[in-house]
């Protein structure tokens, strides 16, 4: 099961996206914006996997914090409920918290809901919060976790700050016990709880030139795979990684004029594949989707989806261009049949 889905013109991609000859195999494109729910429409089409044996692909998008109007949405909802969907396409859309169960009320079965943020627990007393069940309740299955502006804007770590590990009911003292490696503990649940995650990761711009690319993004690793490991044994649960999705969003290539070369960003999906192996185990490895978003366009899509270890791309601003969008998605296509 594949997913590519954006938020560009249904009508400029309905005659320009191709169809895949290879069923069985799969990648994923991802789109996210800041206006993703606003006055436009999602597209999708059926991508291959990079790698022959290797079946890398489901999922999803994601969606963009408070944006959108239950007008626009319902837009949206009427575009895909009209839209053409294989069987083998698994479509999943990420509005926003207070549209979710209009969209899931009124969309067709065919298309999955994504939460955009999730609590670390099963609940207590933390206005303002949502929890796994509270999602699952209204149809969710996927949830992002880690995106950059959830770091960097609202100040979500994924750094230890105190040993809680233990501490799975953080009612009320939030400050030295939830806040550690919290992200990942967000995964956990989610994952024990049977619902998939999109976990992001990137540096910013002075990691980078100060050459801690890859210490970053492995302690961004750490924080999901310990916590997974940690608590779905504490929870019972066989640890599984066949509904996680690793995207890779190097902050500084987001909306700053600066991009990473097809050879940067490969070297880094490359070395999250090795850490899994090294960490997790091969097949883990071989099997976990690694996805790309650092201002892909239609440009630089074509050499991007040549690299290996790029399984698709996770597409800001470019996916409000519909015939841009189709061009990245050709890309991800041709390389994907090529192989």
């Amino acid at each position: 099961m594949a997913a590519v889905v954006s938020t560009s013109s249904l009508s400029q991609l309905n005659s320009a996206l191709p169809r895949s000859s290879c069923p069985k195999l799969n990648s994923i494109s991802v789109s996210t914006t800041q206006s993703f729910f606003q006055n436009v429409n999602s597209h999708l089409t059926r991508v291959s996997s990079s790698r022959s044996g290797a079946c890398r692909g489901v999922v999803a998008m994601a969606g963009s914090g408070k944006n959108g109007t239950k007008d626009s949405i319902s837009k949206l909802v009427t575009d895909l409920n009209s839209s053409t969907l294989e069987a083998d396409v698994d479509v999943v859309v990420s509005p926003p918290f207070v549209y979710i169960d209009q969209v899931k009320n009124s969309l067709t079965d065919k298309i999955d809901i994504a939460a955009q943020n999730s609590w670390i627990g099963k609940g207590g007393a933390f206005t303002g919060e949502i929890s796994i069940e509270q999602l699952k309740d209204i149809g969710c299955k996927w949830v992002i976790l880690g995106h950059s502006e959830r770091r960097h804007v609202i100040g979500e770590d994924d750094q230890s700050i105190a040993d809680a590990a233990d501490v799975l009911d953080c009612t009320y003292n939030m400050t030295k016990l939830c806040l550690v490696q919290f992200i990942g503990k967000k995964a956990a649940y989610a994952l024990s709880q049977d619902v998939g995650v999109i976990a992001c990761i990137g540096e910013l711009l002075e990691e980078r030139e100060g050459g801690k690319t890859f210490d970053v993004c492995f302690r961004q690793l750490k924080a999901y795979a310990g916590k997974i490991s940690r608590l779905m044994s504490i929870f019972n649960v066989v640890p599984s990684w066949d509904k996680i999705v690793i995207a890779y969003e190097p902050v500084w290539a987001i909306g700053t004029g600066k991009v990473a070369s097809p050879q940067q960003a490969q070297e880094v999906h490359q070395a999250v594949r090795d850490w899994l192996k090294t960490n997790v185990s091969a097949d883990v490895a071989s099997k976990t989707r690694i996805i790309y978003g650092g201002s892909v366009n239609g440009g630089n899509c074509a050499e991007l989806a040549k690299e290996e270890d790029i399984d698709g791309f996770l597409v800001g601003g470019a996916s409000l261009k519909g015939p841009e969008f189709a061009t990245i998605i050709n890309s991800v296509t041709s390389k994907k049949v090529a192989a």
